[in-house]
């Protein structure tokens, strides 16, 4: 008798010990709830076996941070730009709708094409004329001209699906640009992403995950132009044409972390990416900040909490538990290079990606932003809010020894 009342209550401790014992990645993401989609089984593990787990997954050193509570965005990951070491994620292969941050990818692989930025266009009616209901607009008219420069703002700053559309024509089409984009995230080994519109909008399969957003996010500051427009906090956008003159007015950046409309904190160092959103996707922002040298990315797709801006204020708590946790956690993954990197081959749509392309330095991209005409991109932040472009270490850090850091970040106080 005495035996099994010994063996019923090692039972019972060993259940009540199951309950009790929890992992740091059942403890901080508020999203596993019976009514809330659950992840996939099977996710990829590109970049790292445990990128393909469900649920948080950190190594916490001994002085490590815990990660931040109550997050709840369905996938996230925060990683370090300079050696592409992942330091924590929550379900980041999870194929989820992107939104416009999906406008990283068609950036990144329709900007290297349409050189020089002051290059023009007239825009024509069948232009616009396939544009999602309810898509975000700049302002966009048919018949008016604009240059390269023009639409890109338009695209970072107010993620003009117009803008979008018009940039796609200049390129060849949309389904031209779509297989292209399609493409370059395979280059990118960005798996996760099925493409089937530029601007992000709702179409059917149409998936990226935390990961290849981060992916994109990475590749296109590589370039000083992409750097340029997604650090841009207001710019003048061109109007009608009134008496012959060509009137202008102010767009702002929908990143609300860049310029702390909204009611939320710009945050520190700040210098991008891009936000995004949607009835289907929910929200979705990529950003890139840096701090005392160290630059994170980090991504968030979807939260569930209730509270206003929740996609701005958990990517900000995201940064600044990894500039807290750098040099303390164990990396659980990496961000991949791109095939023709990883190869060696120099081919394919990354290929020149090791160099800065467009400006030269941080004192030139600030004045060619200024002096350019139509939008200008006077208001990039730089002389919104009096922060400093600055070259880190040199300019060129490299990534695993194969390929080069952004070399241009910029640092904002706090307002």
């Amino acid at each position: 008798m005495p035996a099994l009342k010994k063996t019923a209550l090692t039972v019972i401790s060993a259940a009540l010990l199951s309950t009790f014992v929890i992992s740091p990645a059942s403890a901080v993401s508020k999203d596993t709830s019976d009514d809330q989609p659950k992840p996939p089984k099977g996710m990829s593990k590109v970049g790292g076996e445990l990128l393909g787990r469900a649920g948080t997954q950190v190594k916490l050193g001994p002085d490590a941070p815990v990660l931040p509570k109550d997050l709840t965005g369905r996938s996230w990951l925060v990683a370090d730009a300079e050696s592409g070491q992942v330091l924590a994620s929550h379900n980041p292969h999870w194929r989820l709708p992107p939104a416009s941050t999906l406008k990283m990818l068609f950036a990144d692989t329709v900007m290297p094409a349409l050189q020089p930025k002051t290059r023009k266009y007239t825009v024509k009616d069948e232009d616009l004329a396939d544009l999602g209901e309810g898509s975000s607009l700049v302002g966009v008219k048919e018949k008016l001209t604009y240059t390269v420069h023009d639409l890109w703002l338009g695209v970072f700053l107010r993620s003009g699906n117009d803008a979008v559309h018009v940039l796609s024509a200049m390129y060849g089409g949309v389904p031209k640009t779509v297989d292209a984009m399609q493409a370059h995230a395979e280059e990118l080994q960005a798996l996760d992403t099925k493409v089937a519109s530029p601007d992000g909008y709702d179409a059917p399969d149409q998936v990226s995950s935390a990961y290849d957003l981060t992916l994109f996010a990475r590749s296109g500051l590589q370039k000083a132009d992409f750097r340029e427009y997604s650090s841009t906090a207001e710019a003048q956008f061109p109007g009608a044409e009134k008496n012959g003159k060509r009137e202008s007015f102010g767009i702002q950046n929908t990143n609300k972390l860049l310029t702390g409309a909204g009611g939320v904190d710009p945050y520190k160092g700040v210098a991008g990416v891009k936000n995004g959103y949607t009835t289907h996707a929910g929200n979705t922002f990529t950003g890139v900040a840096e701090r005392n040298g160290k630059v994170l990315l980090v991504t968030v797709m979807n939260p569930s909490s209730d509270e206003t801006h929740a996609v701005y204020k958990e990517a900000a708590s995201l940064l600044d538990w990894g500039f807290d946790a750098s040099g303390k956690v164990t990396p659980v993954g990496e961000l991949v290079p791109p095939k023709s990197a990883a190869t060696g081959t120099g081919k394919g749509p990354a290929a020149g990606q090791g160099k800065d392309e467009g400006n030269n330095g941080p004192a030139q991209t600030a004045k060619a932003a200024a002096a350019e005409g139509g939008g200008g991109g006077v208001g990039i932040a730089l002389g919104i809010v009096g922060g400093v472009l600055v070259l880190l270490a040199g300019g060129v850090f490299l990534v695993n020894r194969r390929w080069p850091l952004p070399d241009l970040v910029r640092r904002l106080p706090r307002r």
